[in-house]
């Protein structure tokens, strides 16, 4: 299946751990990530793809998003398991990841029915 025209050799994929589940806070992990995004970007990798989880996932979708903001020609694939996903979160994090959806590049879910088997798919 192809979601974008990028190559997959300039392709970048986020996955990590829940908030709960770190011993860094986000600002460690959001200035960690700023770092190894700007350093991909640097070697050439032009899409990034989150799937959208909170955390990890979408902190590092942020980033991508303020580098694109900033000038760099990133592009954002959204890669969600389904379809209100979110809605079992507080409304901090489901803020943000509509944030994120709303000016990601591309939004592709990877089921139409919720459940494990769309988390197992997506990864």
């Amino acid at each position: 299946m192809v979601f974008f025209t990028v190559p997959s050799s300039q392709t970048c994929a986020f996955t990590g751990h829940r908030p709960e589940r770190l011993t860094f806070s986000e600002n460690e992990v959001v200035i960690w990530l700023r770092g190894e995004i700007r350093r991909a970007a640097n070697d050439g990798y032009k899409a990034f793809v989150s799937g959208m989880q909170r955390g990890v996932d979408i902190w590092a979708a942020e980033e991508v998003l303020r580098l694109r903001e900033a000038g760099e020609p990133l592009c954002l694939v959204a890669v969600p398991a389904f379809k209100g996903m979110e809605l079992a979160w507080n409304e901090s994090w489901g803020k943000r990841y509509n944030t994120v959806l709303d000016s990601a590049d591309e939004v592709v879910y990877i089921s139409e029915k919720p459940g494990r088997a769309a988390f197992i798919l997506r990864d």
